[in-house]
């Protein structure tokens, strides 16, 4: 499986959970005909779920025909019925492939999740309907259908090419997200080791094209300092696609207080990632006790596996993870509205990458259980609308209007070695 996720042990505990459908929300529940009246007039818009890459894991070759209506809880977050009750109107579905891959490997398998993505919204026109701007989304909303855009969730998957960047932008990619797992040639990730301090020239120049294009520039998984540089470095509001809070979990892949008032000032959003391991402090902490208490079991018991095995398993029976809840979810989105304001945090759930998810939130039908939540801790009707969509419609109206004021300008046509020297 890939991403920065929660040790296999957790996974299995947490598992149950996952394999749930969420929790419907209460036909009778008094706020519930006011979120449906704020869900008509804007759509719900999620930014990063990993289903392409789920149906190419799971169906493989089957994916170009499997009946996509409804789906295997137990393996999959995401089908249109569950769509449907969760109340989504947008979605930005991701063009992921392993960092891992050799580049041109990864641009390969770039255009095969894209080209899965446009069949996926061709088979089923009256559920889909493909989108690249802010207008289309709305548009698409008022007929009743799924906007559907695509991002690409790694700068290596571009090869070091504005060509390949270029080619991805006009297949209808809508965002970048600058690094993944690993540090690449011209930027640094939150989970690898720093080389670069940032982004090199060559990255800034990446963040300008995109800006030129309308692309959005996705910081999540980006070093703290990658993320400074690029918010510096764009003209146009930058996002988060999946991403959550450091300070109330303290996990890399978050985004740090200094950052999100950077991100207030760019006027970007910080879409929340529901992933339990990032939102939860006290399961980040069980994890790494976890990942300790394996390998030194392995040392007490090297060559005689059925012994570490047991020893695991007294471990985990003793020490169970904690739980992780809707509530938990809830409590990061209020935080980062505290810190960067209302108008800078959106939802970005990770459906379909991750092991397991909260209490509440198995699966896309949990969104409408999410925002009643809030409302019952005070949210309002029109910071409800700016958090289920409003916000990443205003990034994609603004990034549009960048580019047009950037028309005259000429395509990049840079390589890494002209403008960051030779390699190191």
């Amino acid at each position: 499986m890939h991403k920065s996720r929660l040790m296999a042990a957790a996974a299995l505990l947490l598992a149950s959970a996952s394999a749930a459908l969420a929790t419907p929300p209460d036909p009778n529940d008094p706020n519930l005909p006011r979120l449906k009246k704020i869900l008509k007039a804007t759509p719900l818009i999620d930014g990063h779920n990993d289903w392409p890459m789920a149906l190419a894991m799971q169906a493989k070759d089957g994916r170009w025909s499997v009946d996509l209506n409804r789906l295997d809880n137990a393996k999959y977050d995401t089908d249109i019925e569950r769509l449907r009750q969760g109340m989504v109107g947008g979605q930005f579905w991701s063009v992921y492939v392993s960092a891992n891959l050799p580049p041109l490997e990864q641009v390969k398998r770039t255009l095969e999740q894209i080209d899965l993505v446009k069949s996926i919204v061709g088979r089923y026109p009256k559920e889909f309907a493909l989108v690249r701007t802010a207008a289309q989304v709305r548009a698409a909303h008022k007929a009743g259908k799924i906007a559907s855009l695509m991002g690409a969730e790694g700068g290596g998957q571009i090869d070091e090419s504005f060509s390949v960047l270029r080619a991805y932008h006009e297949l209808g990619v809508g965002y970048l997200t600058l690094t993944h797992s690993k540090t690449i040639s011209w930027a640094d990730s939150a989970t690898d080791a720093p080389q670069h301090d940032g982004l090199t020239p060559f990255g800034v120049a990446v963040v300008h094209e995109m800006n030129r294009l309308g692309m959005l520039v996705d910081l999540s998984h980006v070093s703290e300092a990658t993320m400074l540089d690029a918010i510096a470095a764009s003209k146009a509001p930058i996002i988060f696609s999946h991403s959550s809070a450091r300070t109330p979990a303290d996990h890399p892949r978050n985004v740090p207080d200094v950052v999100l008032k950077k991100v207030a000032e760019n006027g970007g959003v910080v879409m929340v990632n529901f992933a339990p391991g990032f939102v939860s402090e006290p399961l980040r902490l069980w994890s790494a006790q976890q990942a300790a208490q394996t390998a030194l079991n392995a040392s007490l018991y090297l060559g005689q596996p059925d012994r570490a095995k047991a020893a695991n398993a007294a471990w985990l029976a003793a020490n169970p993870p904690p739980k992780v809840t809707l509530s938990v979810v809830a409590d990061h989105v209020d935080y980062i509205a505290k810190v960067a304001g209302f108008d800078h945090v959106g939802l970005g759930g990770d459906y379909d990458g991750l092991p397991a998810l909260p209490e509440g939130l198995e699966g896309v039908e949990g969104y409408p259980s999410l925002l009643l939540e809030l409302m019952k801790r005070g949210w309002t009707d029109e910071n409800i609308a700016k958090l289920a969509g409003g916000n990443i419609l205003r990034v994609m109206d603004q990034a549009e209007k960048v580019a047009v004021s950037m028309a005259n300008e000429p395509p990049a046509t840079a390589t890494v070695a002209a403008l960051d020297g030779p390699a190191k």
